[in-house]
């Protein structure tokens, strides 16, 4: 069950990060420094990024399913909590360097830190569910 739990968690954190970047798509474009083609849409989109951001939910779903049975977080409580903490405390902060070392403004800090926040906080809800 643990392997399902990884993958239906991986694939919550994916979707949210969809109507995340949907919601948010002109403020993180402009904030990233990315032309919009005529149809709205990046110039050059690929679906590269995508796969990319699937794999890497998949690694983040299963590290975070490691360290909370390490842990002992098996409540619906404490998953969202360390979820939430996981994304703000640990992934955000990187973000930010990253962003702060590129010279991105921090509103794509915001942007980005917000979804690796709440993404991490539904992954670890939905760990805890199974």
């Amino acid at each position: 069950m643990g392997f399902l739990a990884v993958i239906i968690a991986a694939a919550a954190g994916f979707g949210f990060g969809a109507v995340w970047y949907m919601a948010l798509a002109n403020p993180w474009m402009e904030a990233a420094g990315i032309t919009a083609g005529p149809d709205g849409k990046p110039m050059g989109d690929s679906p590269a990024p995508y796969i990319m951001a699937a794999l890497a939910m998949l690694l983040v779903a299963g590290m975070m399913r490691h360290s909370f049975a390490l842990s002992g977080i098996d409540t619906l409580g404490k998953g969202l909590v360390s979820g939430l903490g996981i994304g703000l405390f640990f992934i955000s902060p990187w973000i930010m360097i990253n962003n702060g070392y590129g010279g991105r403004p921090f509103k794509l800090t915001l942007i980005d830190g917000g979804y690796a926040t709440f993404g991490c906080a539904i992954i670890g809800l939905v760990l805890t569910f199974f």
